[in-house]
């Protein structure tokens, strides 16, 4: 099924450019150039991925992060002219997949964007390897759902990604460099406390369940049963 995807960028220059990229690409493109225009689309369109611009009028990047997360774990891309960690680690607290600082190479853009793409709606064979049940958490891969005592868990992309790859290594260290390389798998911008930041958002998510993720000081993290 060809992928949508939703540009919100008001450079009209540089959004034509990236558009040019994703249609050459084979991706249907929906295009906005403001916060409230980027939300309306959504609502009436179905999207699988939003690359979205912070500086924006009308609304701004964050507020349109933080009001589609409240429904949706679609895949979104954050541009930024600023390079502030502050400002990236505040994108990733409202549940942005990946943050890219301009200016920006379009064919980068392009291979981050289909990475997650392809990571979010991988086809899956049938089997039991498709569902991860521990610690009441369960987790089921083709439809990258989780649900805690039969309720569902709204997890971002990479929320999803940290959570199970760590249960599928119950019992052992996983180091950050190691949860970046599984999840972005590209030269990595960031520090350690964008990986601190999802994993933050992803203890407050399981809420009672969150102590079966155990931080191993100056090392990484650790999926272990609940006692």
């Amino acid at each position: 099924m060809q992928k949508t995807i939703l540009i919100v960028e008001d450079e009209d220059i540089l959004r034509e450019i990236v558009k040019d990229y994703l249609l050459h690409d084979g991706y249907k493109v929906l295009e906005a150039t403001s916060g409230t225009e980027a939300l309306s689309i959504f609502e009436e369109h179905e999207v699988h991925l939003i690359i979205l611009d912070i500086m924006l009028p009308k609304l701004d990047g964050w507020s349109v992060c933080r009001r589609i997360r409240k429904t949706s774990n679609v895949p979104i891309i954050m541009l930024t002219a600023r390079t502030d960690e502050d400002d990236t680690l505040l994108g990733f607290e409202l549940g942005a997949d990946d943050y890219v600082t301009k200016p920006y190479s379009p064919p980068i853009l392009l291979a981050r964007a289909k990475r997650l793409l392809e990571i979010r709606y991988a086809a899956h064979k049938p089997s039991k390897d498709n569902l991860l049940s521990k610690n009441g958490i369960v987790a089921h891969l083709p439809s990258r759902t989780v649900t805690i005592n039969g309720e569902d868990i709204n997890l971002t992309h990479t929320e999803f990604e940290i959570l199970t790859y760590l249960m599928q290594h119950k019992g052992i260290v996983i180091t950050r460099d190691q949860l970046i390389q599984s999840i972005w798998g590209y030269e990595f911008t960031g520090d350690d406390r964008t990986i601190n930041s999802h994993i933050r958002n992803l203890r407050s998510k399981l809420g009672e369940h969150s102590a079966s993720i155990v931080t191993i000081i100056r090392t990484g993290y650790k999926f272990e049963d609940q006692i």
